[in-house]
């Protein structure tokens, strides 16, 4: 009799808990339903309709929009999306969505931000972001490019590396691609490719807002350029500054010569020599890629340069006055025709509305001085990323194969 009560009473005791709990939830939901605090805003916001950021329409229009229930004032802003530039003010809806419509906006990567009442922020619907040197941008993608576009071919892969940097003793990050096939195999080795980005960006930048990976996929994908491994590294040393020693260039090329290349050797099948090795650069990178092969002119086959030069060739700044140029430190090295044997390619591009523009002239015309024999292409636009990604395009077209007939800018056709 006893255990029967003591059951009977053990039933009501758990239904009196789930009733108690019931209860509990309901308060959850009703004070959830009705908080007018901050608090309660975010919290309701989670149940409320589902927004589509960025939309793109057939016609290339662009729509962006983000929940901001709390901002007097929102504004789209990139440094990519032509028309847009430091800001574009977004309306609100009636509904605390703020949305703007942009374009038609080019096929293309782009970075943009949202910018509430003074505040940066990234777009919290879109999962897709590019960093650059100092923080990391929501990335819009415009279909509409093949030769750039994911496409339905056999894809290589991108990772994200850890090195031991023993010149900067500490560790560091790089992005290395590996063309399709090569985890499969065992034994066959490929050739390497030296990627290097612009002072404003990173390591990350040439695979997101860059698309490296899908352009080499589908090069190689349509035969108009070998497999081949693409390293690309971090070229900051530390916190970038805009001025000529914040780029700290001794310091990044002791890391490349030191550490990167030494890593990349051991850890993954390269083949040696100058004709399985190419070096290119936009920008900060292409100042570092010269730096780079001047000092082991007999290392590279293959030297890219796009949008960029020897940084002071035009304009010398007064602490440079009392030393020599960068041309007569390396007197010896670009005089000397031996070094030269190995080169296969030196190709420069830029835009014609670059700032660079000069010290891109300037700089072939003093390589050709002495003996270098470089292919040089300028393109309309700037200092921007359409135009280093038609650039990469052209420039690993030739690598590792008889240039007779190099590709050219001109003479490209962006399908591939």
């Amino acid at each position: 009799m006893h255990a029967l009560i003591t059951g009977k009473f053990r039933s009501l005791e758990g239904s009196l808990r789930l009733l108690r709990l019931g209860v509990l939830a309901l308060m959850g939901f009703i004070a959830l339903s009705t908080f007018d605090g901050e608090e309660g805003v975010a919290q309701s916001s989670r149940f409320a309709p589902p927004i589509e950021s960025p939309e793109i329409g057939d016609d290339g229009r662009v729509t962006f929009r983000i929940r901001a229930e709390k901002a007097d004032s929102v504004r789209l802003t990139s440094s990519d999306i032509p028309n847009v530039g430091r800001g574009v003010e977004m309306k609100e809806n009636g509904e605390s969505i703020w949305e703007v419509t942009v374009g038609p906006v080019p096929s293309g990567a782009y970075r943009y931000r949202f910018d509430l009442d003074g505040v940066a922020v990234n777009d919290p619907v879109n999962n897709l972001t590019s960093e650059s040197n100092s923080s990391t941008s929501s990335l819009l993608i415009v279909p509409g490019s093949s030769w750039m576009d994911v496409r339905d071919v056999e894809h290589g892969s991108v990772a994200d590396v850890t090195y031991q940097s023993s010149s900067l003793g500490r560790a560091r990050r790089m992005h290395v691609y590996t063309p399709p096939g090569y985890e499969r195999g065992t034994d066959e080795q490929y050739p390497v490719f030296y990627l290097l980005h612009g002072a404003t960006d990173s390591d990350d930048s040439w695979t997101s807002v860059g698309r490296a990976s899908f352009i080499l996929d589908n090069l190689i994908a349509s035969g108009h350029a070998e497999p081949m491994i693409v390293v690309m590294p971090n070229g900051h040393t530390g916190r970038f500054q805009f001025r000529r020693d914040g780029l700290r260039m001794d310091e990044f090329t002791r890391d490349f010569e030191e550490d990167i290349v030494p890593f990349i050797e051991s850890h993954y099948r390269v083949k040696s020599g100058p004709e399985h090795r190419a070096i290119s650069g936009l920008s900060m990178g292409g100042a570092q890629t010269l730096n780079i092969v001047i000092r082991n002119l007999e290392g590279y086959g293959y030297v890219g340069v796009f949008s960029s030069g020897v940084f002071g060739i035009t304009n010398p700044q007064p602490e440079e006055n009392s030393g020599p140029s960068w041309e007569e430190q390396h007197l010896d090295v670009l005089d000397d025709a031996s070094a030269k044997e190995h080169l296969q390619l030196v190709w420069f591009a830029i835009g014609k509305e670059d700032f660079l523009l000069e010290t891109s002239r300037a700089t072939v015309a003093m390589l050709k001085k002495h003996g270098f024999d470089v292919i040089y292409e300028e393109t309309d636009g700037g200092h921007v990323w359409k135009n280093w990604r038609e650039y990469l395009h052209t420039f690993a077209q030739n690598l590792f194969r008889e240039n007779d007939n190099p590709v050219t800018l001109d003479a490209e056709s962006t399908d591939q």
